[in-house]
């Protein structure tokens, strides 16, 4: 089993479908109530990049805060932005939808900010809106929830979903073989069905499996809250008598999960959660409940978003890099959390 390193930060830069190695960029999530502490979204002090440039303006978008996660991304993009006396960021609402988050949008572009960052209802529906802003000249940072057209973003950042499967799926598997359990019954709870992202997690969850001469028992899917995540668990657990592993890939949900697991007595079996929340940190490092791990899917991608955008409003590049211009696209590694290294995560949990 790959052991979990301390390495949140590790990105994968590509600069015209070359990829690269980069450091750390900026670390970190927050809470629906916490403000954003120095060690999850930040400036440096002083030097290269950071000193005060050309005035930018970012225009910003992301759906309303229904889970954690998604407070989490906007809570870090406003504390990013003040941290530079050089940025004005101007947030829209983005409504209920994709289109009501489009048509919020379009006064964005009529406003001409510097550059936009934007993290869609759906990347596929938002596509459109994407191409737009690049036609008239303004660039588009697309954040999590990714454009299909290459054309529609001028930086792309997100986490490594199909690398959250991999992980989640090698800690089960690597754990299953140390308690020689053969033929296990694995569950799998995943997020809102028809995402991309939720898609890819699971084939990289499914592809790891099979090379372990496993596969998932029972899919249930939830929708990244609390009671659609206890509503996804009792399915499952009624679905299956026994189980060995679950995995389930929101610790906002996770929430709900384990309140199931509680309801139904259902603690037969081992589970790993997704994102890296500061209540599933808590929950492994006490070792008190059936979450025994989580695979990181970080909202600090929001915090160098605007960081980013803020150089290519500038024109400048990555002071650390050898290249002129900030990379294409940008994704997050995916790490495991368990108890062993629980505690120097935990100051990053959302």
């Amino acid at each position: 089993m790959r052991t979990p390193r301390h390495d949140l930060s590790r990105r994968r830069l590509l600069f015209g479908g070359a990829a690269v190695s980069a450091g750390v960029l900026l670390a970190g999530c927050t809470s629906n109530e916490q403000t954003p502490t120095e060690a999850q979204t930040k400036a440096a002090a002083t030097g290269g990049n950071t000193e005060p440039g050309k005035k930018v303006t970012i225009g910003f978008s992301a759906p309303a805060a229904d889970h954690g996660w998604i407070a989490a991304i906007t809570n870090n993009a406003k504390a990013q932005a003040g941290a530079y006396s050089d940025v004005e960021l101007k947030s829209v609402e983005a409504g209920a939808d994709a289109a009501a988050q489009r048509a919020a949008l379009s006064t964005l572009i009529s406003q001409k900010p510097d550059v936009i960052v934007l993290l869609p209802h759906d990347g596929k529906e938002l596509n459109a809106f994407g191409l737009e802003a690049m036609k008239a000249g303004i660039p588009v940072v697309n954040l999590d929830r990714a454009f299909p057209d290459a054309r529609a973003y001028r930086l792309q950042i997100k986490g490594d979903n199909y690398g959250m499967g991999v992980a989640a799926a090698t800690y089960i598997a690597e754990q299953l073989k140390a308690k020689g359990v053969s033929n296990p019954v694995i569950g799998e709870i995943p997020g809102i069905e028809s995402l991309e992202l939720t898609q890819e997690r699971s084939k990289g969850f499914a592809d790891t499996l099979a090379s372990y001469g496993l596969k998932v028992a029972n899919r249930r899917p939830a929708e990244f809250t609390v009671d659609s995540g206890q509503q996804a668990a009792t399915g499952l657990f009624q679905a299956l008598p026994k189980i060995d592993a679950v995995w389930n890939h929101d610790d906002d949900q996770g929430i709900g999960v384990l309140a199931a697991v509680n309801q139904a007595n259902r603690k037969e079996f081992f589970m790993v959660g997704g994102a890296g929340s500061k209540k599933a940190m808590e929950d492994i490092a006490a070792d008190s409940t059936v979450l025994k791990a989580t695979v990181t899917y970080s909202p600090s991608m929001a915090s160098s978003a605007i960081s980013l955008a803020r150089l290519i409003g500038q024109g400048k590049g990555m002071s650390d890099l050898v290249e002129l211009q900030v990379p294409k696209e940008i994704v997050l590694s995916s790490e495991t959390i368990t108890k062993e290294n629980a505690g120097d995560y935990l100051k990053l949990g959302f």
